[in-house]
């Protein structure tokens, strides 16, 4: 069975493992600068950014990270979904659907509009069930890199 709750600070060396994974399966080096900063926006009770976990038993084994973003065309409010990842061993038990299931429910007590997220075009595993969820956007996301 899997139980999603908020992160909490007790949580932090169980997010710490999962992140470093999320961080290497994008080909990212893990960072404790990085962790310690993604963490303390977590923690923070007004900071920029909410964590969900997924629990199994007493193991944590996913979490969902996301954020409120305003949308100057509509005035409004919606939901961004920044990170999803959940353990290798534990992956087709329904810890991914849980954790975007209940964010949609928070996305719909907060009266957002809508959800986003991203993933990388060849992430074919995420894409199945994102395509379940939602609909591809016809949107064209862009990056500019800027060092210093």
């Amino acid at each position: 069975m899997i139980d999603i709750r908020p992160a909490a600070k007790a949580d932090r060396d169980a997010w710490s493992g999962l992140f470093r994974d999320y961080m290497a399966f994008y080909g990212c080096e893990p960072s404790d600068a990085v962790l310690e900063t993604t963490w303390s926006w977590i923690m923070e009770p007004k900071g920029p950014m909410e964590c969900l976990l997924a629990v199994n038993g007493n193991q944590v084994v996913g979490f969902a990270q996301y954020r409120a973003v305003p949308e100057t065309l509509t005035g409004a409010w919606f939901g961004q979904l920044d990170d999803l990842f959940v353990a290798p061993q534990a992956r087709r038990a329904g810890a991914a659907q849980a954790l975007m299931e209940r964010l949609e429910y928070i996305a719909r007590m907060q009266r957002w509009f809508k959800l986003t997220w991203i993933t990388a075009d060849d992430n074919a595993t995420a894409r199945r069930l994102y395509d379940q969820i939602g609909k591809a956007s016809n949107w064209v996301v862009y990056e500019q890199m800027l060092e210093g």
